[in-house]
């Protein structure tokens, strides 16, 4: 799995909190980015409609997603976007995994 398989899940946004989320991604913990890629994620892309943020993923493993929740700077992080974002009561990032039904790409 040399190029690694796609994820992509929703998350939504608490009113009005787009701007705030966008600085902080934009402005990311350098030790979250550590674990990002400890963790087998090798590159994000977030979208947004409406309160909807809808984030894709390359991942080298089925667990990468999990192995980043479970760890204490993502704990950190999810409480720290709490007020912008819906948390479940684990820390986790509420949000709901999308399936893939159509893939096209150029030869």
């Amino acid at each position: 799995m040399a190029h690694g398989e796609h994820r992509a899940f929703i998350l939504r946004l608490k009113p009005g909190k787009l701007d705030e989320y966008i600085h902080w991604h934009d402005n990311i913990w350098p030790e979250l980015t550590k674990e990002l890629e400890q963790s087998g994620i090798l590159e994000i892309r977030s979208w947004n409609v409406d309160d909807m943020i809808i984030l894709t993923s390359r991942v080298t493993n089925d667990e990468a997603w999990k192995t980043l929740w479970d760890s204490e700077v993502h704990h950190r992080w999810a409480d720290f976007m709490a007020p912008l974002i819906n948390v479940r009561d684990d820390g986790i990032v509420d949000s709901t995994d999308l399936r893939q039904i159509w893939h096209w790409k150029a030869e």
